[in-house]
């Protein structure tokens, strides 16, 4: 691949970090602002999130056009993208969507968080079907996801599909 079109591909993938960024910044426009709980309301997370990228992506841009990433190490890994782990991580996605409102917040990013992660170990190469292997991602994924969603629930009082209405759950 030609200097320049690395350039190029570079300079690309900055504006596309930056129109992402200025894409979310124009849905956070429609998010009320009423502060909640603590003073920061629904639309806080997502204007950071927007001015993180739009920074990020405008940064990204300089630096390929001021000579290109510098100092890249070779590209590791396989040269063809590994589907499976595609299709396992596409499927907790799925099945996150499917079932949120089904079973509730926590077991759902959990059942998502242990597909992805089975997916990523058998990416690259691990051996993810062991039966311990499932066990800790299924508790890994429990322990991440029940204090997201008692943080959102209990102190930012921003509703999340639940599994009982005592709001723990």
């Amino acid at each position: 691949m030609t200097q320049q079109t690395q350039k190029t591909l570079q300079t690309a993938v900055g504006a596309g970090v930056l129109l992402l960024g200025l894409a979310l910044a124009g849905g956070a426009v429609a998010i009320p602002s009423a502060a909640g709980y603590g003073g920061v309301g629904p639309n806080f997370l997502p204007w950071l999130v927007a001015i993180s990228l739009v920074v990020c992506g405008a940064l990204i841009v300089r630096e390929a056009l001021t000579g290109g990433f510098r100092a890249m190490d070779e590209p590791s890994g396989a040269q063809q993208a590994y589907w499976p782990a595609i299709a396992w991580i596409s499927a907790g996605l799925l099945a996150n969507a499917a079932l949120i409102t089904t079973i509730g917040f926590i077991l759902s990013c959990t059942l998502c968080y242990m597909l992805a992660v089975q997916g990523l170990k058998r990416a690259s190469g691990q051996d993810a079907a062991r039966p311990g292997a499932l066990a800790a991602d299924l508790i890994t994924g429990f322990a991440i996801s029940a204090p997201v969603f008692w943080m959102f629930t209990q102190f930012l009082a921003i509703n999340l599909p639940g599994l009982t209405r005592t709001g723990w759950l």
